[in-house]
């Protein structure tokens, strides 16, 4: 049977058809869900794209986060049992909606960047990166004003204690994101937020590359497997 993946659309988001494409060419069905519903349609998954929802007013991601939609969403990824990524805007949903630590501030040249942007991958035990290798680089867009991954040191050490660090920069990061990261991972490993786009390379004639690809495969080669992620445990180190 496909796999249904969802991408939720919230006033402002951008990037919800992208995601749907990257989900199609992946393998799997992609089925819209809308923010004012409470109702995910049985998906096996969901991605929450990049935007600017509500139009990014108190924060970006704060006002999403209290979308009826996510009142269905957040407990079910917080259980381990969906697995959910959260792509830029959705990665600041996902923080403020406390399914991850810290959050996504300014960045550091208060300026918007766009460009392409080299990652490597640190961790591959999530539902979302199984299909890469530890160390491995990966090329795919960057395009945010907020982009620059912020928390307190202690959650930082934790995140690194527990291989919870899903991508980082390769070379400093280029919004002044702490510890160069791009994208963590919740204790479940379902749940992965990173602020690039691998959507944007998911094919050759219109990406970077098609590196991003790999990040549907591999939700779809956890949902055909059948078992829980194993955790955030297999790195690439420091």
């Amino acid at each position: 049977m496909t796999a249904r993946v969802g991408v939720v659309t919230f006033p402002g988001s951008l990037d919800d058809t992208d995601a749907m494409r990257a989900i199609r060419i992946a393998g799997a069905e992609p089925v819209a869900l809308w923010h004012d519903d409470h109702d995910l349609k049985g998906v096996d998954a969901v991605v929450l794209p990049g935007g600017f929802s509500y139009g990014d007013y108190l924060r970006c991601g704060a006002i999403a986060r209290f979308a009826p939609i996510m009142t269905e969403l957040i407990p079910a990824a917080r259980s381990g049992a969906l697995p959910v990524l959260g792509i830029c805007n959705g990665f600041q949903i996902l923080c403020e909606s406390h399914l991850l630590p810290g959050a996504l501030t300014r960045n550091s040249s208060l300026r918007f960047i766009t460009r392409d942007q080299y990652l490597r991958v640190e961790s591959t035990a999530t539902a979302w990166t199984n299909r890469y290798t530890p160390g491995e680089e990966i090329l795919v867009v960057l395009k945010s004003g907020e982009g620059a991954y912020v928390a307190d040191d202690a959650t930082l050490d934790e995140l690194e204690r527990t291989g919870r660090v899903v991508v980082r920069y390769a070379g400093a990061a280029p919004n002044g994101s702490r510890r160069d990261i791009a994208g963590i991972t919740n204790e479940h490993g379902n749940v992965v937020g990173l602020m690039p786009h691998p959507e944007h390379a998911v094919e050759a004639l219109t990406g970077p590359s098609v590196d991003g690809l790999g990040f549907f495969t591999s939700v779809l080669a956890h949902l055909a497997d059948g078992s829980p992620v194993a955790g955030a445990t297999a790195t690439a180190g420091g």
